[in-house]
């Protein structure tokens, strides 16, 4: 005889996605009622062609389109095209277009509510949006492997982001190619962010950070933006290995960013590679500063910078520092490279025989009365410039290098930033 006491408690043990249903939907079917219909666990297969959206999904699913993305889930250019309410959701292989395009309303493709913990956003193509994916305060999710483009007919500062989070703490965006928005991740007020493996082209800035601690930005690759990285108010951030290459402005901006760590980046092509405003106790490391106007830009004179072991090539002036600080940097007896830097290596041991200083007094005298330019040629400056070179002691505070390299460090970076350019530059 059957025991039907102990079939129910066996049943009672089985997790919900063991009893979880695959529940096909085409687009006749009235998908908001398909999922207000399907069980907590079941997986939705959504057969190609197109869906109203503007669909509220409130508890655990999976919305799973074709896997050419021809399942299509249009709005109605007002509001959300997806809200996710519910935790442990996922989106995947969807092409999500035409949210609302009003920034206040927080307007979005896909919007995360902070009730939306471990959501999973894969594999999507989000077009022509506000906001691609907001995640608003749901902690744990993932965004990956997504085609994120904006709305191109708007103004870039009436655009949204391609991802934008809010105190989502734990969140990873990881793997997606994010274009035409206005940043391609911000992050406000959130902390324990993983943001990897991402692209981002045509946009303001690549990355925005905003008041973001303890998170880490690796291995991403910035284009053809007007700043690639933008760090600011943040603490205790890790940037490596991410190329910049052709942003406009900058490749890199730390306002304000303490105890951090930027290591193994490789910048190229800006108008600063990397400027720095009141941003104290960080460690720039092997990175490659390359053919910008300015190397690395300093204001408002950084305490407790380490620098070392850095490539700084063929930019038009390799530091502006606006100070009168003495700076030396060759942290642990290892300075840096200089493109510039015509000096000797009698003994071999790899540095330069003599210290390296990037700027002068008419460097200074120059930034602080631009008027100044007109004498850069004149008798008098050649006379200063000589008298700074036979008697050191005269040289302003500033940064000098005692121990530069001979020798330009190669890095994996700096490989695949070549490897990108080649691959690009021949598209």
């Amino acid at each position: 005889m059957v025991n039907f006491k102990f079939l129910c408690s066996l049943l009672c043990l089985l997790p919900v996605n063991a009893l979880a249903a695959v529940l096909t939907v085409s687009p006749q079917d009235n998908l908001q009622a398909a999922i207000d219909s399907a069980q907590t666990g079941d997986t939705l297969q959504l057969a190609a062609g197109k869906y109203a959206g503007k669909i509220i999904i409130n508890k655990p699913l999976t919305i799973q389109g074709a896997a050419n993305h021809a399942t299509i889930i249009e709005g109605d250019r007002t509001g959300r095209t997806i809200s996710v309410a519910a935790p442990d959701v996922t989106l995947k292989n969807l092409t999500v277009t035409a949210s609302g395009l009003s920034l206040p309303d927080m307007d979005a493709g896909v919007f995360l509510d902070k009730t939306a913990t471990r959501a999973q956003v894969l594999d999507n193509h989000i077009l022509d949006n506000s906001v691609g994916v907001y995640v608003w305060g749901a902690a744990e999710s993932l965004v990956q492997g997504n085609t994120i483009v904006g709305n191109k007919q708007l103004r870039v500062n009436e655009r949204g982001n391609g991802v934008t989070l809010w105190n989502a703490p734990h969140a990873k965006v990881l793997h997606n190619d994010i274009s035409y928005g206005r940043d391609g991740i911000f992050s406000n007020a959130s902390n324990f962010n993983t943001f990897n493996f991402n692209v981002f082209h045509k946009l303001r800035y690549g990355v925005h950070y905003m008041y973001t601690n303890d998170s880490e930005i690796n291995h991403n690759i910035a284009y053809d933006n007007t700043i690639g990285y933008a760090i600011m108010f943040s603490e205790r951030i890790k940037v490596n290995q991410n190329i910049a290459w052709n942003n406009m402005e900058q490749g890199m901006m730390l306002n304000y960013a303490n105890h951090s760590e930027i290591i193994g980046n490789a910048i190229d092509k800006s108008d600063k590679c990397v400027f720095v405003y009141n941003a104290n106790h960080n460690r720039l490391m092997n990175n490659y500063f390359a053919n910008c106007g300015i190397g690395i830009h300093f204001t408002a004179a950084p305490e407790g910078m380490k620098v070392q072991e850095n490539s700084f090539v063929n930019n038009e002036l390799q530091i502006k520092y606006v100070g009168t600080r003495f700076m030396d940097w060759a942290e642990g007896g290892k300075g840096n490279f200089w493109s510039d830097n015509s000096a000797f290596d009698l003994d071999g041991d790899g540095f330069a025989d003599t210290a390296y200083k990037p700027n002068g007094i008419i460097d200074q005298i120059v930034w602080r009365a631009p008027a100044a330019r007109l004498l850069v040629n004149s008798p008098a400056v050649s006379v200063v410039k000589w008298a700074q070179q036979q008697f050191p002691a005269i040289m302003p505070g500033g940064i000098t290098d005692t121990k530069p390299l001979m020798k330009l460090p190669e890095t994996d970076t700096l490989q695949k930033l070549r490897e990108w350019q080649q691959k690009h530059q021949a598209a």
